[in-house]
């Protein structure tokens, strides 16, 4: 049962109208309290906690430290989004890459978009895009975030859309809503507050134009946020380090003490200080039985110890190699080891480009349905990306040159060498430009004058066959 916000109309078993569309997918939108905002808080590095290990601490010290931030969680995030990097569409059967592709995904701003896109993905484990033509009957891809956007998939399928409905809030706080069904699009205008005043119309494409992207899929469950187990380890630190702050002030400094001492009271009854502890002071007492004596200072190097098990821990959960979190106490790692400790990390971003480069196939055949292209139906579409694995320049150019030696066509070698596809085919035009240009100089320059061959002999006289005739006609 739901009851829309404003109403008292509750509905039971599948949603029929447009607005029982819309009040079972706002029910889907996270709340303040979902773990997607939690996410999100923590990416930030909003989640300071001030964990302190009693009350009286954090009131001694809360405003002390409540700047303070020590978050590792922004960084897991972006050592994996940092690597997801859209090069290029490519249909089979095409000659290269699909030019129009990639003036759809120019004139959308895709390429920094999209970035956003697989960012918002791996912090909420869910992102949308929405696909629709403009005025002009462009194609236009819009990145929605999970906030604002709540899809209904068919039963039994894990891919097609039976609805989505976006919820949006401009800057006067009046929320316009966009309903989509495979059947007609329902538009709920800026300001109107009863979602059943809105307007209908036909759907065009005849499908759902919002493609999900979903990080860590399972064939059950829903998509979570890569800090999902990040979270308890990253408290845990905080926690530690508050710790270690909060024994820096309280003993890390040696504490000193006299014993056989009078103490002198003033006049309320309150002890007096007897000596004014500086570096340029002495401590001196008269009475003979007095002795000084100091405790040791506390060490800090426990805290140190336990905080750097807990970060290991974060490598192992996160698949982050232990060089992003500045762990090595020695030399700085080789180029070799690097590239070995990070394996771990390139496998994630490489299945993070499976299942993301299909939801790209799919806004990309929204493109072309939007165009009525053929090509809205060419499942082959391949989603190229660059290389997530960082090396050394040296390394990838010689192993480029001996993949030449197997001749491997250089196009692809440019591919593998980093080149965008947008650079690929500016070198095409340009070696032809080269050949033109070549050709153009050698009708230029002097040409080579026929000579005759010397092993080819000259054909030999018929000397004896004259003269056997000449003797013949005497006869």
């Amino acid at each position: 049962m739901i009851v829309p916000p404003g109403s008292h109309t509750p509905f039971i078993g599948k949603p029929q109208t447009p607005d029982q569309w819309l009040m079972y997918l706002h029910g889907k939108l996270p709340g303040p309290a979902h773990p997607s905002r939690i996410y999100s808080s923590y990416y930030e590095g909003h989640q300071q906690k001030l964990a302190f290990s009693q009350m009286r601490y954090k009131l001694a010290f809360a405003s002390v430290f409540e700047q303070w931030r020590d978050n590792f969680c922004g960084m897991i995030v972006d050592a994996t989004n940092e690597r997801l990097n859209v090069d290029s569409f490519r249909v089979p059967g095409e000659d290269g890459t699909d030019k129009d592709a990639r003036v759809f995904w120019q004139r959308s701003s895709m390429d920094a978009y999209s970035n956003a896109v697989h960012l918002e993905a791996l912090i909420q484990g869910r992102a949308y895009v929405v696909v629709w033509a403009d005025r002009e009957g462009e194609p236009t891809i819009t990145p929605v975030s999970a906030e604002r956007m709540a899809v209904s998939y068919k039963a039994g399928s894990l891919s097609e859309l039976e609805a989505a409905a976006r919820f949006e809030i401009d800057a006067w706080g009046r929320q316009q809503i966009t309903l989509w069904t495979e059947d007609y699009v329902y538009e709920v205008a800026y300001g109107t507050t009863e979602w059943d005043k809105g307007t209908t119309q036909p759907n065009p494409f005849k499908r759902v134009p919002v493609v999900p992207f979903e990080n860590r899929s399972r064939l059950l469950g829903d998509p979570f946020s890569d800090l999902a187990n990040v979270i308890p380890i990253q408290d845990a630190i905080n926690k530690i380090t508050m710790d270690a702050l909060t024994a820096s002030e309280m003993a890390a400094f040696p504490q000193r003490y006299v014993t056989g001492l009078e103490i002198v009271e003033d006049a309320q009854g309150k002890p007096v200080e007897p000596f004014n502890v500086g570096l340029d002071k002495i401590l001196q007492a008269e009475d003979p039985s007095a002795a000084f004596g100091s405790f040791a200072a506390a060490d800090l190097k426990n805290y140190v110890v336990l905080v750097d098990m807990l970060v290991q821990h974060l490598c192992s959960v996160s698949r982050v190699p232990s060089h992003y979190f500045l762990v090595n106490s020695g030399n700085t790692p080789s180029g070799e080891a690097i590239i070995s400790a990070e394996a771990g990390l390139v496998a994630k971003v490489r299945e993070r480009m499976l299942h993301f480069g299909e939801a790209w196939e799919r806004v990309i055949r929204l493109c072309f349905a939007v165009k009525n292209d053929k090509r809205a139906s060419a499942f082959e579409m391949e989603t190229r990306w660059r290389d997530p694995e960082y090396r050394t320049e040296a390394q990838h150019i010689d192993a480029l040159l001996k993949l030449k030696q197997l001749n491997v066509p250089e196009e692809v070698l440019w591919a593998e060498a980093g080149f965008t596809a947008a650079q690929i085919d500016s070198f095409r035009e340009m070696r032809k430009d080269d050949a033109k240009a070549a050709a153009e100089i050698q009708k230029l320059m002097p040409q080579p004058t026929p000579q005759a061959n010397p092993a080819i002999k000259p054909p030999q006289g018929n000397s004896g066959n004259a003269n056997r005739k000449i003797h013949e006609v005497k006869n």
